[in-house]
């Protein structure tokens, strides 16, 4: 679906495929400036999450549900967070991170903005660098 503003990309990965790594593969491969996570629902074997306020990632394996992925895609940098759950319903979640291996499926939605460009700059608000939103000219 596209319009002269907004295009929708739906695409699967398949299992043992890094859900990271094959979203930013996509988002070269497609060139998407402006995106963001419209929905995700699928499995994990492995996961790999960077916790709040933590400077390295937690690993876990064996069988979860992708119950939320939400974020932002670009060829400039992305940032992604993800929620999973377990057999038992119990649900973390973080920063995702890669290593994050497919079980069954991911089927990922994405949405692009065409009429902007986002980039990653530091800005002086944070000691990293931010999201920043930019208007395309025509």
């Amino acid at each position: 679906m596209q319009n002269d503003e907004i295009k929708v990309h739906a695409f699967r990965l398949k299992p043992g495929q890094d859900l990271r790594k094959e979203i930013e593969a996509y988002v070269q491969k497609e060139k998407i400036e402006a995106g963001w996570i419209m929905t995700c629902a699928g499995s994990l074997t492995q996961w790999n999450i960077r916790f709040a306020n933590q400077p390295e990632g937690a690993k876990g394996n064996g069988h979860f549900e992708i119950v939320s992925l939400t974020g932002t895609v670009s060829t400039n940098g992305s940032h992604l967070h993800i929620s999973i759950s377990d057999s038992t319903g119990k649900t973390t979640g973080g920063h995702l991170l890669d290593s994050n291996f497919i079980y069954t499926t991911a089927e990922i939605v994405i949405g692009e903005g065409k009429q902007l460009m986002f980039t990653r700059e530091k800005d002086g608000t944070t000691p990293w660098e931010e999201l920043q939103v930019k208007k395309k000219k025509n």
